[in-house]
């Protein structure tokens, strides 16, 4: 077997949204290769589950990273590419959408426009 490309695991991070089933955070390396961050359409419009899942991300990567610049290591690429190219961007000039050392930071005046709930103190399952 190869071996599994490097990836930082955010110590702390929130595994995933409680009784959803939806994960923020993954185990291990895809031994396939590194699922490429990119900007999905988002169709969630507030008062929705979905919205409360992004919500609730974005929540914890606020109150694990705030306003710093972060590296992508074991959080799930589909849940950044909800947020990816508006809540969340990249950090520097050369990000690699296909590494797990990819720099991302939060856009903190368009996350607090579209996710007020989000940097709340406490945020409500």
């Amino acid at each position: 077997m190869p071996s599994l490309p490097d990836m930082t695991k955010h110590r702390g991070f929130p595994g995933g949204m409680p009784g959803t089933g939806v994960q923020f955070t993954i185990r291990r390396a895809n031994p396939r290769g590194v699922t490429p961050i990119k900007a999905f359409p988002r169709k969630a419009r507030p008062g929705t589950k979905e919205h409360r899942i992004d919500a609730a991300f974005l929540h914890a990567l606020w109150h694990h990273f705030g306003a710093e610049p972060f590296e992508r290591g074991n959080l799930d690429a589909a849940r950044l590419s909800l947020l990816f190219g508006r809540e969340v961007i990249p950090a520097t000039k050369d990000f690699d959408p296909l590494s797990y050392e990819a720099m991302l930071v939060i856009d903190e005046r368009v996350a607090r426009k579209n996710f007020p709930e989000s940097f709340e103190d406490v945020f409500e399952v």
